[in-house]
């Protein structure tokens, strides 16, 4: 079972480390306020007061089995997550995840020591303008470059017709990875060229932004 950190229990930390235990992680959950560490003790492994700034205090609770850390303090000062990373890396986690509120507080972040800086509000919000742009887009992830994985409802120019038909690759420079039913929570991957596109039915679908968003617009 994966090992998981979680610094700083605001909205994003709170629903952060709730979410990780319901997808099997192992999550221990730091804040310096107890009042919000007794709100989640039961909803995680292990919750304990105290100050992240202190590398004594990590120290202490933080195991060698431990492989990631997400610090989530907010945007009130970025003292305390660039003390908090340093700390993290002293220790060997080997992935420090951490909330940034500019672009000057992730170079630094990622300086000390992060491997990825996270922007909660940025991103929903680039989310949200896409689903708003392409209504039938249900979900988009980040690959390397300007490559993405969308889930999109199929396009009513495409049902009824086989994925050898589409010829996706060749239309759209895009790859099927699934496709499930719009009432069903499992994909089939891995289609076969003969696999029938059904009305509702929900697309995983992998390629570049813009070509993604011409195939929404089907």
């Amino acid at each position: 079972m994966k090992q998981v950190c979680v610094i700083g229990l605001g909205h994003f930390g709170t629903h952060l480390a709730q979410t990780l235990v319901r997808m099997g992680c192992e999550v221990l959950v730091i804040d310096a306020e107890e009042e919000r560490v007794q709100a989640v003790r039961d909803d995680v492994h292990r919750a304990i007061i105290g100050d992240v700034r202190n590398y004594r205090m990590l120290a202490s609770v933080i195991t060698p089995s431990v492989t990631d850390a997400v610090i989530a303090l907010g945007q009130t000062t970025i003292e305390p997550s660039i003390l908090c990373t340093v700390n993290l890396k002293r220790l060997g986690v080997t992935n420090i995840r951490s909330t940034a509120n500019s672009d000057d507080h992730a170079q630094i972040l990622l300086a000390v020591g992060a491997t990825e800086v996270i922007f909660p509000e940025r991103e929903t919000a680039e989310r949200a303008a896409r689903r708003i742009a392409s209504p039938g887009l249900l979900d988009m992830f980040p690959l390397a470059e300007d490559y993405r994985i969308m889930e999109v409802m199929a396009p009513e120019s495409v049902t009824g017709k086989t994925l050898g038909e589409l010829n996706l690759r060749a239309a759209y420079d895009l790859l099927v990875l699934a496709v499930r039913d719009k009432d069903d929570v499992h994909y089939r991957f891995m289609p076969t060229a003969d696999t029938v596109i059904r009305s509702g039915e929900i697309m995983m679908v992998m390629g570049r932004e813009l070509d993604l968003a011409r195939f929404v617009a089907l």
